[in-house]
């Protein structure tokens, strides 16, 4: 190899100047020649990139999309407009009286502020599937870059081995021709 073995794995691997790489290429080739892996979990790198308010935004996201939410904030609801209707009016003591205005606004609020934290969660999760499309392409690229290598490697051994052989060959023949009189 020669001063410069990246651009001589571009050259032989990816028929490509080492100034039209791209970043996975040029990551893939320096892993190749440096001889380490180069597969990482997505997921983790992810979260080594994220913020505090990313994590919020998932645990609000995880939270308000389950099942357990949805269960109780049903209760809650329910509860609200029987306390309202049944148990605080019984006295006039109901302090949201049907058509339950300040449950509207409530509800108004938390879906307001609900929504755009779940869309920053959503957003969050489409560029962990680009991360995650960027790794796998890179393990990918690296896959089929070493089976080049290979195939490289057992062609120049099958050549060399082809050249031994038809080497072998001539020399047995001289001898038969040594070893067998003319006529």
């Amino acid at each position: 190899m020669s001063a410069h073995p990246i651009q001589d794995l571009a050259k032989a691997l990816l028929e490509k100047s080492d100034d039209s790489l791209d970043a996975e290429e040029r990551r893939v080739l320096s892993r190749i020649q440096a001889q380490k892996p180069i597969s990482q979990h997505a997921a983790e790198v992810a979260d080594l990139q994220s913020s505090f308010g990313d994590q919020l935004s998932d645990r609000v996201a995880r939270v308000g999309g389950s099942w357990a939410f949805i269960v109780t904030f049903g209760v809650v609801l329910v509860s609200w407009m029987l306390l309202n209707t049944s148990v605080l009016a019984h006295w006039d003591l109901a302090f949201d009286p049907y058509p339950f205005i300040f449950l509207n606004l409530v509800l108004s609020m938390l879906a307001a502020i609900q929504a755009p934290i779940i869309m920053m969660s959503q957003n969050r999760q489409a560029a962990k599937d680009r991360l995650s499309a960027g790794l796998d392409y890179e393990v990918n690229l690296r896959a089929e870059l070493e089976i080049i290598r290979l195939h490289t490697k057992i062609d120049q051994a099958v050549a060399a081995q082809l050249a031994l052989i038809l080497e072998q060959q001539a020399m047995l023949a001289r001898r038969l021709e040594d070893l067998v009189p003319r006529q």
